[in-house]
């Protein structure tokens, strides 16, 4: 069995940096990513339906392939980048900047949902990736269903460590979501859902399903 990773309990921030402005860009509230990225899915949703003059069926299309190729983007993000194997004292540092804090201050409610010092350029990356493949106006619909799928994300992410959800379907997430951190941190990389997990042969096994984390 794999050694066990420190977890804090803690809702209170642990420091990463000494110098008081580069902490400041570690932390936000969990409100501001919806302040900023709701105008951006409004804009170009206008953008495409307004001088793109896009019939409403085909953004609907778009839209929700927007917000499937976010799940399987995050997915893959969280595997294979955010779960990378650091060598070095660098790249365990960049490793523990990223991701590793966050597994080990998993309720730390100010590092819960992306700040802008790194949401924003990975966004502004990302939207010149897809313009490669969409036009415009194509852009203009499945860029806003993939910023969708961020913010349900960020909120579904955000509520999962804060809120006791007592039955259902987000009983269940949250379950899932605390085994990877209570558990085994190399499974699990779903985190609004199992489907890819399930996909890609890195959901838990059925017995470990009955082990029942520290969930509240």
């Amino acid at each position: 069995m794999a050694k066990k990773n420190y977890v804090s309990n803690s809702t209170e921030s642990s420091r990463m940096f000494e110098n008081d402005f580069l902490e400041s860009l570690t932390k936000v509230h969990f409100s501001i990513p919806l302040l900023i990225y709701i105008p951006v899915i409004i804009y170009f949703s206008w953008k495409s339906l307004g001088p793109g003059e896009m019939d409403i069926i085909i953004f609907i299309g778009y839209f929700l392939l927007g917000l499937f190729i976010w799940t399987l983007s995050k997915y893959i993000l969280h595997r294979f980048v955010f779960h990378f194997k650091p060598k070095g004292k660098i790249m365990e540092r960049i490793h523990f900047i990223f991701h590793g804090v966050h597994h080990d201050y998993p309720k730390d409610r100010l590092r819960l949902v992306m700040p802008p010092s790194a949401s924003i350029p990975m966004a502004i990356i990302i939207y010149f990736f897809f313009r490669l493949f969409f036009d415009p106006s194509s852009l203009g619909a499945f860029f806003p269903g993939f910023i969708m799928g961020y913010l349900f994300y960020d909120m579904n992410h955000y509520a999962i460590h804060h809120a006791n959800f007592k039955s259902g379907i987000w009983k269940k997430i949250k379950q899932h979501h605390m085994l990877h951190y209570y558990s085994e941190p190399e499974k699990g990389f779903g985190v609004s859902s199992a489907l890819w997990d399930k996909v890609f042969g890195s959901d838990f096994k059925q017995q470990k399903k009955k082990t029942k984390p520290n969930v509240d």
